[in-house]
C-alpha cells in the first residue's frame, strides 16, 4: 500500500487560534488544514508543500523567531495524550514527537534563542510544560491555575528573555520565571485589583515593558511586565463586539485588533481606541505581520491581505468553504474544472491553480447536491427548501427553478445526456422526472419506493434507465420509459452513493457500514462484498473512466484506491481534518478530489 501524493488544497482551518502565520523569511505562509500544515510560498505560482505527521485535527501552531522551526500540536480523544510536533522547516522533515498533555494542546510558543518550547494543554490537562529544542525532552511541568484564577488560556514568550513568560486565563495573568538549570518554574501573580477577566489573545511589546491581553468583554488589558501590576484598560465606552479575539503590535507602534464580529482596528496602546477600523466576515483568529502589511485569518476559513498602516487596503488572499462540502463534479471532458456545494453557496474552481472561479450564493438556504449538465452549459443544483435551481456557470445568473420540487429538500440530482431531462430525489423518498426545455419545466412522473432519503442518482448513457440510492438500504433501478422500477439492490444499511461502471454492466456502492458492494445491472445480483472500512461509514466513491480503480472516503478520514478487478487497497492519502464527505476522480484520471465536512478540498495526483 502506497501514499496518494497530495498537490494541493484548498481550505485553513480559521477556528484555530492564531494558526496563521507569516514566515519571518516572508515568502511563506503558514496554517493548518484539518491535521495537516501547509506550507504555501507568496508570489508567483503558487507553491504548496505538507507537513504530515498528526494523527488528528492541529489546534495551535508556533514558529520559531528565526524560522528554523515550526511547533504543532493536536487534540485527541478524551483519556488520550496529544502529541507535539517539532518540524525543521528547511527540510520539511519531523524532529521530535513530543507528548505529555492530555487531550488537546492549546498554545505553543518558542523562547528568543529558540533554546526552549513552551506549550500549553487544554482545561482537562490544566498544565504547561517547557522542553528542551534540541533534544525534544520535557524539562519541567507546572498547573497553570492556582485559587486566584482559573485555567490558562495563552501564553507567550518575552522577546529578549529565554527565561520569562507570561500567561492569562480565567480572571488570571501571571508572569512566569524559569530557573536557568533546575529549570523550575515560579509564577507570580499580577495585582489586577477588583478587575475580572477571561483572557483570549496576547501581545508583549518590543522592549518586554508591556504585555496587551485581549479579552472575552471586548477591551484590552495592559500590564507592567517587570513590575507584574495592571497598567491600564480601555476602550472605557465603545468595546469590541464580539470581544477581542486576536491582538499584534504594528511596526508603527500601534495595537492591532481583532474582533469577534470580524473587527480590525488600528487603535493606540494608551487610550485603545480605534484609529481606523474595517470589517470582514468571521472572527478573527490569527494576525501575523509582515514588513509592510498582515495576514488575517477568519473563522469563515477566508484569509485577507491588509495593509498595516491603513486597514481599509484589503485583499482577499484565499477564500474557501467555511462549513461542510456535501458534493462534488466535474465537468464531463475538462480535468480543468469542478465545482462544489456548501451551505448557502455553490462554487466552481480551477483545479491546477485552485483558485475560486464562481460564487453562487443564495443565503440562508442550504445547497445539499449539485451537479454539471453534460454539455457544460447549466449547472444544476438541490436545495433544502425543496427547490431545484438551475445556473449558468458563466455568470452565476439562475437559468430557472422548478418550485416545491420535494418535501424535506431535494438530496440528489442528476442530468440526461441530452440535457432535457432532470432526476431528482427528495428527503420525502420520491424520485422525480422533469421535462427541460427552454422556457418551461414540466414533472413526467412522480416514482416512490423508497422509504427514507434519496442519497444519490445516476443515469444511464442511453437515457432509458437510472439508478438511485437511499438511505433506508436499497437502490432501485428505474425503466425511464415506462416509469416503473426495474430491479431492486438491497443492502443491511444505508447507501451514500451509487457508481455504473463506465460499460454500465455492474453498479458499485458505498455504504455507512464501512463496505463497498458490487452488483449486477442486469438482474440486481449481489457480486462481492468489501469491508474498506471498519471504523466508520463511507460516504462518498467514484470509479475512473477506464473502469480499473474505485475511490472511497468516509469518516476514518482516510482516501483509498482501489483496484476494480482484485478489490485491494493499492493507496492511501492521509491528513483530512474531517470525515470525507465525497470523491470524485477527474474525467481524464489526472486528479482525485476529495472533500470534507470542515470545509477543505483536497487535490491528488491520480497514479499512473
Amino acid at each position: 500500500m502506497q501514499e496518494l501524493e497530495l498537490l494541493s488544497t484548498i481550505g485553513f482551518s480559521g477556528t484555530v487560534r492564531n494558526g496563521l502565520h507569516l514566515h519571518p523569511n516572508k515568502q511563506h505562509v503558514i496554517y493548518p488544514l484539518g491535521s495537516t500544515i501547509v506550507v504555501e510560498k507568496l508570489g508567483g505560482k503558487k507553491n504548496q508543500k505538507f507537513l504530515q505527521g498528526h494523527s488528528d485535527t492541529v489546534t495551535t501552531i508556533a514558529i520559531s523567531p528565526t524560522g528554523r522551526y515550526i511547533a504543532s500540536g493536536q487534540q485527541t480523544h478524551q483519556g488520550y495524550a496529544a502529541d507535539i510536533l517539532l518540524w525543521d522547516f528547511e527540510t520539511m522533515e519531523l524532529k521530535h514527537r513530543m507528548t505529555l498533555h492530555q487531550v488537546v494542546v492549546s498554545d505553543l510558543t518558542f523562547s528568543p534563542t529558540e533554546k526552549f518550547l513552551l506549550s500549553l494543554g487544554g482545561e482537562d490537562d490544566g498544565k504547561l510544560a517547557i522542553w528542551d529544542v534540541f533534544s525534544g525532552k520535557a524539562l519541567s511541568a507546572a498547573p497553570t491555575s492556582d485559587i486566584s484564577g482559573g485555567h490558562a488560556n495563552v501564553v507567550k514568550f518575552c522577546n529578549g528573555d529565554d527565561f520569562t513568560f507570561v500567561s492569562g486565563g480565567k480572571y488570571t495573568i501571571r508572569v512566569w520565571t524559569i530557573k536557568p538549570r533546575q529549570h523550575t518554574l515560579t509564577p507570580t501573580n499580577c495585582a489586577l485589583r477588583s478587575l475580572r477577566r477571561i483572557i483570549t489573545s496576547v501581545a508583549i511589546s518590543d522592549d518586554d515593558e508591556f504585555a496587551y491581553f485581549g479579552t472575552t468583554s471586548g477591551d484590552i488589558v495592559s500590564i507592567s511586565i517587570p513590575h507584574k501590576v495592571l497598567k491600564g484598560t480601555g476602550p472605557q465606552k465603545s468595546k469590541y463586539a464580539g470581544g477581542v479575539t486576536s491582538i499584534a503590535l504594528s511596526n508603527h507602534g500601534d495595537i492591532i485588533v481583532g474582533s469577534g464580529n470580524g473587527t480590525i482596528a488600528l487603535c493606540s496602546p494608551s487610550s485603545f481606541k480605534p484609529k481606523q477600523e474595517t470589517t470582514v466576515v468571521g472572527s478573527i483568529t490569527s494576525i501575523s505581520l509582515g514588513d509592510k502589511d498582515m495576514f488575517v485569518g477568519t473563522t469563515d476559513a477566508d484569509i485577507y491581505r491588509v495593509d498595516q498602516s491603513d486597514v481599509s487596503q484589503i485583499d482577499e488572499w484565499k477564500v474557501c468553504h467555511p462549513h461542510g462540502v456535501y458534493d462534488l463534479d466535474f465537468t464531463r471532458e475538462s480535468d480543468d474544472l469542478f465545482s462544489t456545494c456548501s451551505d448557502c453557496n455553490v462554487r466552481v474552481w480551477h483545479t491546477p491553480t485552485g483558485k475560486q472561479l464562481l460564487n453562487i450564493n443564495v443565503p440562508g438556504v442550504k445547497c445539499n447536491t449539485m451537479c454539471f449538465s453534460p454539455d457544460g452549459k447549466l449547472i444544476i443544483t438541490g436545495w433544502a427548501d425543496g427547490v431545484i435551481r438551475a445556473f449558468l456557470p458563466q455568470s452565476a445568473k439562475e437559468k430557472f427553478e422548478i418550485q416545491n420540487a420535494h418535501k424535506n429538500g431535494v438530496t440528489s440530482v442528476a442530468m440526461n445526456e441530452l440535457c432535457d431531462t432532470i432526476i431528482s430525489g427528495g428527503g420525502d423518498g420520491l424520485v422525480r422526472v422533469w421535462s427541460i426545455s427552454e422556457h418551461r419545466q414540466t414533472l413526467l412522473e412522480s416514482m416512490k419506493e423508497h422509504k427514507s432519503a434519496v442519497t444519490d442518482i445516476r443515469i444511464k448513457s442511453n437515457g432509458k434507465e437510472c439508478v438511485s440510492a437511499s438511505q433506508d438500504g436499497s437502490c432501485v433501478i428505474w425503466d425511464l420509459d415506462k416509469y416503473i422500477r426495474s430491479q431492486v439492490l438491497m443492502g443491511l444499511s444505508s447507501v451514500s452513493q451509487v457508481r455504473y461502471r463506465p460499460d454500465e454492466a455492474q453498479l458499485v456502492t458505498c455504504c455507512a457500514d464501512g463496505k463497498v458492494l458490487y452488483w449486477e445491472a442486469y438482474d440486481g445480483s449481489l457480486l462481492r462484498e468489501l469491508e474498506v472500512s471498519a471504523s466508520g461509514p463511507l460516504n462518498g466513491i467514484d470509479v475512473s473512466s477506464d473502469g480499473e480503480t474505485i475511490v472511497v472516503g468516509g469518516a476514518d478520514k482516510l482516501l483509498k484506491l482501489l483496484t476494480y478487478s482484485e478489490g485491494e487497497t493499492t493507496y492511501v492519502g492521509a491528513g483530512h481534518g474531517g470525515n470525507i464527505t465525497r470523491v470524485a476522480i477527474s474525467p481524464n484520471m489526472k486528479y482525485v478530489i476529495s472533500v470534507t465536512e470542515t470545509g477543505s478540498i483536497f487535490r491528488w495526483k491520480f497514479p499512473l
